[in-house]
């Protein structure tokens, strides 16, 4: 099974998703306003750990704000999308005709992963998602809960960041370094320079369909 981050890995929603928070900010009157690099800075966080990074106070008042910027920026991706990786799609059916089973885990809020399947069309692909937001647990709880939902014993993680291979590291899995991402990692089990490359470096692991 080939368990993959979504940020960084498959896709990069920090424009649009920018634009959405900044949407929210202005109809309340504040006067925050991110760029998409700030999003990129942040991307890989959990939700909570985002708000306390980007707002100036994490209050009641804050948290309701957040809240809002969550829930808005999910109907904003559905709609509008990101900008999938070059690749993607033909590299993922390919994995898929070839017997793998896919599966997205990631640590954002819930309904992200259900956008990006919507608006890029990608549903087909995957068999199982899990978000931080629908459990709350760390990522390599939800890796480990996506691999018991489906019987593996064995899998590999895709991701982009330090944590993502930390993840990986606590689910006790092999993780592959998507290096054209937004982070770096030391000592992965593999590293992809493009999203192409994916299928021999999964061969060189040798993880389980």
């Amino acid at each position: 099974m080939l368990i993959f981050d979504l940020d960084g890995t498959l896709w990069d929603s920090s424009q649009p998703v920018a634009e959405s928070w900044n949407e929210v900010f202005e109809r309340r009157g504040s006067s925050l306003h991110l760029t998409a690099e700030d999003i990129r800075n942040v991307m890989g966080k959990t939700m909570e750990e985002i708000a306390r990074t980007i707002l100036p106070v994490y209050d009641e008042a804050g948290k309701a704000l957040f809240a809002e910027c969550e829930t808005y920026e999910v109907d904003y991706i559905s709609i509008h999308g990101g900008t999938l990786y070059e690749g993607v799609e033909e590299t993922l059916k390919k994995l898929k005709d070839d017997g793998y089973r896919l599966a997205i885990v990631s640590n954002c809020q819930s309904g992200y992963i259900g956008a990006f399947l919507k608006s890029m069309k990608m549903g087909e692909y995957f068999c199982d998602i899990e978000e931080w937001g629908n459990t709350l647990k760390p990522k390599d709880e939800n890796i480990r809960l996506v691999m018991e939902r489906n019987n593996c014993t064995r899998a590999i993680y895709i991701g982009d960041t330090q944590k993502d291979m930390d993840s990986a590291r606590g689910a006790g899995i092999p993780f592959i370094h998507a290096a054209y991402g937004f982070g770096q990692t030391a000592l992965p089990d593999g590293v992809i320079y493009a999203f192409d490359e994916l299928p021999e470096a999964v061969k060189t692991i040798g993880g389980d369909k």
